[in-house]
C-alpha cells in the first residue's frame, strides 16, 4: 500500500486466499485491506495514538439515515455525554478533495451535528469546526486532542 501523510504506526496484517485483511482495533475484526481501508485505519491510529480519543468513543462505519437513504459515516468520535464531537470522512489516496467530499460530510453533519469535521485521502487533510454563523464552518490546523476533564467535551 501507498505511504500516507500520517505518522508510522504497526498494523496486524494477514493473508487469505490473496486477500490481505488489516485489524481494526475499533471494530474488533479483520476487514479486507482496501485503499480506504488503509486510510481509515491510518486515522483511526492518529486519533487514538496521537491525538488520544479513547476507544470507546469511536464508531467506524456509523449507520444513519438521511431522508430514505441509509449512508454510513466512516469515522464517529463521541463526546463522553453520547454528543457527536467530530466525524471524519476517508477517500482512497487516489481520489482528489474536492468540494462533493465536503458536501458529502455536511451532509452527514445535518444529521449528526458534530462540532468538528476531518476529511482526508491520507494525503491531505482538511479540519473544520462548526459555525453557527453564515459562514457555516472554518478550516482550523487540526482537531483538538483528548484530554480528560480539560476539553469541552
Amino acid at each position: 500500500m501507498k505511504n500516507l501523510n500520517f505518522p508510522s504506526y504497526n498494523f496486524r496484517l494477514k493473508n487469505s486466499e490473496n486477500i490481505t485483511y488489516i485489524f481494526d482495533e475499533i471494530r474488533k475484526k479483520f476487514v479486507v485491506l482496501q485503499p480506504e481501508e488503509w486510510v481509515r485505519q491510518h486515522c483511526l491510529k492518529y486519533l487514538t495514538k496521537d491525538k488520544n480519543y479513547p476507544i470507546s468513543l469511536i464508531n467506524v462505519e456509523k449507520q444513519l439515515k438521511i431522508k430514505t437513504l441509509i449512508r454510513r459515516c466512516d469515522i464517529v468520535i463521541y463526546n463522553p455525554n453520547g454528543t457527536v464531537f467530530c466525524i471524519v470522512e476517508c477517500k482512497a489516496p487516489s481520489i482528489a478533495i474536492n468540494q462533493k467530499t465536503f458536501d458529502q460530510i455536511a451532509k452527514y453533519n445535518r444529521t449528526l451535528k458534530a462540532n468538528y469535521l476531518m476529511v482526508t485521502n491520507g494525503l491531505s487533510h482538511y479540519y473544520c469546526n462548526m459555525d453557527q454563523g453564515p459562514k457555516g464552518y472554518n478550516f482550523i490546523e487540526s482537531i483538538p486532542s483528548y484530554t480528560p476533564n480539560i476539553n469541552p467535551l
